[in-house]
C-alpha cells in the first residue's frame, strides 16, 4: 500500500503538524501517512500528536536532510 504522502520541506514546527492533522481528519483509519520535513521539530512534534491523537509512529529516518515519518492512522 502506497502511502498519502505530506510534503512539508521548507515549513516550520507547527506547521507540519498542522498539515498532518489537516489530512488526518478527511482520511480513513489505520491509512498510512508518510510527512516529509526539513524542520527536526517534527521528530518531538509529531510522535507527541500521535500519542495524543491515537496515532501509531510506524518508522522515523533522515535522508539527505531531510526527515520522513510514517504513521498509521487510528480512529
Amino acid at each position: 500500500m502506497t502511502p498519502h504522502r505530506i510534503d512539508a520541506r521548507g515549513l516550520l514546527c507547527p506547521l507540519p503538524v498542522i498539515r498532518l492533522q489537516d489530512a488526518a481528519k478527511s482520511l480513513p483509519p489505520d491509512t498510512l501517512v508518510e510527512l516529509i520535513g526539513t524542520d527536526p521539530g517534527i521528530l518531538n512534534d509529531v510522535p507527541a500528536w500521535c500519542r495524543i491523537s491515537g496515532h501509531q509512529i510506524l518508522e522515523s529516518r533522515e535522508e539527505n536532510g531531510e526527515f520522513h515519518i510514517l504513521l498509521k492512522l487510528g480512529e
